[in-house]
């Protein structure tokens, strides 16, 4: 090609493509598990600096974008955007991915017809490697957990079976609504028939301890923490929203608990019930390695990013556990949070990457899923309110000592961008 061969410059973007653009990646960053807050943030940061006025509202299953354009006279060029998703799942691959395309659109490195394409190649079948791998996390996760709860060797290998069998059931369930919506029900059902039968006929279990474990994947914990985040936030609709999601799901999963246990008794089976935590120490911090690997493939972590997000899984519980030792447990959960909240926001200024690869795991072996659903199953089970609420107590410490921790270390660390 000659040298004197004329620069070919694209046009730049219209104000349809832009709205498009932050309408489609604004989308995404909900899919992906972003909170309301840092959506937001997120959104309006985009917006602005592709010359935009947006005023963006999200909850848990939707987003109103409303976008004007400030060259132009109020009121002429105004575009809203309704758009309706599903509750996101973490994925934190595909988050780092439309961080990177965010920056690259918004410096002009990438057009906007490149940004779409680069975001639609994120769209592809997972295939089968894909969906064993969730499998995988479902049964190692389980796994991990009750061996982090010291449960005997029969428990841990219940709650993984148990585990796999889930995860192969929501393959099913999920391609369709109607199973889709009682899926936590369903797997409660499968967890509870299963740990049944092994401690009728195999071996006694810690019976519930079990049940709670297999379910961990399933747990509304992140979910609980978000909203009282997104409340402390001022974020009133979509915290309310996501709590009630919260709430709706370990009711599902207490329902299907209870109905396994009670089909039990009316057939006669009489399931041996003990309460034993024999394990060696050494036993939890191999749990603890094996179930940070289970979450870095249940969150889509990209391989490189691996040592991240286990490293942060295992200094969450460890920082919770040693200070918790020291000074209370509601103290330790505080401390973990705020030192890990901190830390991901300091990798996303030295790393320029999204800090929720630090954050999520960091704080998921914290949160209070398997304390709330062991106080509604108490509650159901004894029918005893006193029960019940000793252990809902220890949920809101445990949320309050977390939401405290991510407020302080955004405080102690202010994070170089909102994801």
């Amino acid at each position: 090609m000659s040298a004197d061969a004329p620069t070919i410059v694209a046009p730049p973007a219209t104000y349809a493509q832009r709205v498009a653009f932050v309408s489609e990646m604004a989308g995404r960053l909900h899919s992906y598990g972003t909170t309301a807050q840092r959506l937001e943030a997120a959104v309006v940061a985009l917006a602005q600096r592709l010359d935009l006025d947006c005023e963006p509202w999200s909850n848990p299953t939707g987003l109103i974008l409303s976008f004007s354009d400030p060259t132009k006279a109020i009121g002429s060029s105004d575009i809203t955007r309704v758009i309706r998703l599903a509750p996101g799942e973490n994925d934190l691959h595909k988050l780092s991915i439309a961080d990177q395309i965010t920056d690259a659109v918004a410096n002009g490195t990438m057009s906007i017809a490149q940004g779409h394409t680069a975001l639609r190649q994120l769209d592809k079948d997972p295939g089968r490697w894909g969906k064993i791998r969730t499998v995988l996390s479902y049964s190692l996760g389980a796994a991990g957990v009750a061996g982090l709860w010291k449960l005997p060797w029969l428990d841990i290998a219940t709650a993984g079976v148990i585990g796999l069998l889930i995860g192969v059931m929501g393959m099913y369930t999920d391609r369709r609504p109607a199973t889709r919506e009682a899926n936590e029900a369903l797997a409660a059902l499968l967890a509870g028939s299963v740990a049944t039968l092994v401690a009728s006929f195999i071996g006694a279990l810690n019976l519930n301890t079990v049940i709670i474990a297999s379910l961990v994947v399933l747990l509304p914990g992140m979910s609980l923490t978000n909203a009282v985040n997104e409340l402390a936030s001022q974020h009133w609709v979509s915290g309310t929203a996501r709590f009630a999601g919260a709430v709706t799901t370990i009711l599902k999963l207490t329902v299907g608990a209870v109905i396994a246990v009670t089909l039990s008794g009316i057939v006669g089976l009489e399931p041996l019930v003990r309460a034993s935590r024999p394990q060696a120490d050494w036993v939890e911090w191999g749990a603890l390695l094996l179930a940070a690997f289970a979450f870095a493939m249940l969150f889509k972590a990209n391989r490189r990013d691996f040592p991240w997000v286990m490293a942060a899984a295992v200094a969450g519980y460890a920082i919770s556990k040693f200070a918790g030792q020291a000074w209370g447990i509601p103290a330790g959960i505080f401390m973990s949070a705020m030192l890990l909240t901190a830390a991901g926001n300091l990798f996303g200024r030295l790393a320029q990457r999204p800090g929720a690869i630090i954050r999520l795991p960091g704080i998921i072996m914290l949160v209070p899923g398997s304390t709330s659903l062991r106080g509604v199953l108490t509650l159901v089970q004894q029918q005893d309110m006193s029960a019940g609420q000793t252990v809902l107590m220890t949920v809101l410490n445990v949320v309050m000592a977390l939401v405290a921790g991510l407020l302080f270390g955004n405080l102690l660390i202010p994070a170089r961008k909102n994801l």
